[in-house]
């Protein structure tokens, strides 16, 4: 697969997304969303696919939100180029949310608007010390877009996330850390190893196992408890079925370090 803003390549099992537009601050186009959409459903349609990690370009920026030189270009169509744009960026971001393989952001520098966005909806994220995170959308007289009025709110918290759109403050990477929007911080010069060490372990774990927990956390803050228990009853019950089930019981009666295959 080849892409214009997009850079991807596969890793063994580990797919590897690096948003591609430094000069402009990875900063999300119409183009970009697009290949975002395309990209999400043809990794969640890959079994060989067990855990995927997104970075950007550069030392500036992960995603710098939304290509805001290029809104001006033509303001009149603005309202038409934004639900295009969301359109094409919510497919994706739902598309990621329900596959089963679990994605890491690799925060590179800067995540702000819908870079901000692309942190919180991943399942994991690793930020080098000097990124920062901030939402940004009101200070143009934007809301926000890209899942983060979903995503936020469970993260960090009601208040908290609503300080970040109404004051556009600024998180440093510790701040991110103690609010709980990232997991873990490194120097700039061992994300990318960091960022692989994370994947290839979570690629070597039952993968069908890690798809029903993202599914379940989805749903445990819409669901009642009786309903959120039925799905991990389905759930358990059906990975008893599997050959991972299987391969982790046998592997903890043996004492031996399971060998997982996905399926």
């Amino acid at each position: 697969m080849s892409y214009e803003t997009i850079e991807f390549e596969m890793r063994g099992s580990v797919a590897w997304i690096t948003l591609n537009r430094p000069k402009s601050f990875n900063a999300l186009n119409l183009a970009m969303a697009k290949e975002l959409c395309d990209l999400s459903i043809r990794l969640g349609e890959d079994k060989n696919v067990r855990a995927v990690v997104m970075t950007g370009n550069g030392e500036a920026a992960y995603c710098a939100g939304g290509d805001v030189p290029s809104f001006a270009d033509d303001l009149e169509n603005l309202p038409v180029l934004l639900k295009e744009m969301t359109t094409y960026l919510h497919m994706a971001i739902s598309r990621f949310a329900w596959m089963r393989a679990p994605m890491i952001a690799a925060v590179n520098g800067v995540a702000a608007g819908a870079g901000l966005s692309m942190v919180a909806c991943t399942d994991l994220a690793i930020a080098v010390e000097g990124a920062s995170f901030t939402s940004a959308y009101t200070k143009i007289g934007l809301s926000p877009d890209g899942s983060s009025t979903y995503y936020l709110p469970r993260i960090i918290g009601t208040r908290r996330a609503a300080e970040l759109y109404m004051t556009n403050r600024v998180l440093n990477a510790q701040e991110a850390l103690d609010w709980g929007l990232i997991n873990k911080i490194v120097p700039a010069a061992d994300l990318l190893s960091e960022a692989e060490k994370l994947a290839n372990q979570l690629a070597d774990s039952a993968t069908e196992a890690m798809g029903a927990v993202k599914e379940m956390l989805l749903t445990s803050t819409t669901d009642s408890l009786e309903s959120q228990m039925e799905r991990e009853t389905r759930n358990i019950a059906r990975l008893g079925g599997t050959a991972d089930g299987r391969e982790g019981i046998d592997a903890f009666l043996n004492k031996r370090k399971p060998a997982f295959t996905g399926s």
